[in-house]
């Protein structure tokens, strides 16, 4: 059982930068891991994924404004989120050890999941 520890969310004005870590408990080098987000009254959405080669997929509303990364000798990654607009405001969840083969986090099915961080973006 993996267990993951995001960290870094917080508060930030419109056009700003916030950099969000997911700490694993296991190897994640050969895995596909991302973040999906939730803001209230909106659906869950997949912001990010990245896989075992090193592959990365964007949801298209942070296409060009946020990358993801991983550390494999750490067991750590990250999403470093840049011109932060009022709409990206939501709780931000990493998720690891997708089942599917594509690794996207809006239709991967994750196998472990943290605990989520807020992230709350003012105009």
């Amino acid at each position: 059982q993996m267990q993951l520890q995001e960290s870094g969310g917080g508060s930030v004005q419109a056009g700003g930068s916030l950099r969000l870590s997911c700490a694993a408990s296991g190897y994640i080098g050969n895995k596909c891991v991302g973040w999906v987000r939730e803001a209230p009254g909106k659906k869950r959405e997949g912001v990010a994924a990245i896989d075992g080669a090193g592959r990365s997929t964007f949801g298209d509303y942070v296409k060009g404004r946020f990358t993801i990364s991983k550390d494999k000798a750490k067991d750590v990654f990250y999403l470093e989120m840049n011109s932060l607009k009022p709409e990206d405001t939501a709780t931000y969840y990493c998720a690891a050890d997708c089942a599917s083969s594509f690794c996207y986090s809006g239709t991967c099915a994750f196998n472990y999941w943290g605990q989520g961080t807020q992230v709350t973006v003012s105009s």
